[in-house]
């Protein structure tokens, strides 16, 4: 037996979770990430990706320190994103020309984005 075909090319989940004020880990909502979600739809679907890629809400991904956070599908390859420029780099570089967007992506130790602790040292 085979799996069928993927319905969509790519599936973008978006964490838009929302934990109770003052949570020591935050959340994605807190942050910002239902604007920033709604701002990918519309980028997506201003790219021509309306039937190729699926821009969806997400409970908790687990990642609330690093958020707003996003996990794209099937590459499995994690995102923290802050505003919409970072968010229409990620639409045009990775879903769009099927790049990556270096300084956005998360990896699997992190504690801290890497570009926000060069941010943070910077103003050391």
């Amino acid at each position: 037996m085979t799996d069928p075909a993927p319905y969509f090319d790519r599936h973008v989940f978006f964490c838009t979770n929302e934990r109770a004020p003052g949570h020591p880990r935050g959340c994605c909502k807190e942050k910002g990430s239902e604007a920033l979600r709604d701002h990918m739809k519309a980028a997506a679907k201003e790219a021509g990706l309306g039937k190729k890629v699926r821009v969806n809400a997400a409970g908790c991904l687990d990642r609330c320190e690093l958020g707003p956070t996003l996990v794209i599908y099937p590459e499995g390859v994690w995102y923290t994103c802050a505003t919409t420029g970072d968010v229409d780099e990620i639409v045009k570089t990775h879903l769009v020309e099927g790049g990556r967007v270096a300084r956005l992506m998360l990896y699997p130790d992190e504690k801290v984005p890497a570009h926000r602790a060069r941010k943070a040292a910077a103003a050391d």
